[in-house]
């Protein structure tokens, strides 16, 4: 997938345009750690941790990460949304990984 192609906005806030997708954001599945006694997010209520990464931060600003914030919790695509950080975000969703990256590419490709 061209990222530059297919979000122009974004990338044109952006300084360094050789970004890949992981620069600007992770959408990892969530699953039961049982080596870590630290548990984030419950696996069987959030089933991906999705973290924005800085870049993104950068060019949204601290208000309009707040609108995207928004626009994710009232999303229908998500059945539980929870914040653990400005930036960091367990989801339960029967989208599969890349559509919740679509999804949430397309969001902030809006808010820029």
């Amino acid at each position: 997938m061209n990222l530059e192609e297919k979000y122009p906005n974004i990338f044109e806030k952006l300084e360094n345009k050789e970004l890949e997708l992981r620069h600007l954001l992770n959408v990892d599945e969530n699953y039961e750690d049982y080596d870590s006694e630290e548990y984030e997010f419950d696996f069987e209520e959030y089933n991906f941790v999705i973290y924005i990464a800085e870049p993104i931060q950068n060019i949204l600003g601290e208000k309009k990460m707040e609108t995207l914030v928004d626009s994710l919790k009232d999303n229908e695509a998500f059945e539980n949304f929870v914040i653990s950080e400005e930036d960091l975000y367990g989801v339960k969703s029967a989208l599969n990984e890349g559509d919740i990256v679509s999804l949430i590419l397309s969001h902030i490709e809006e808010i820029v």
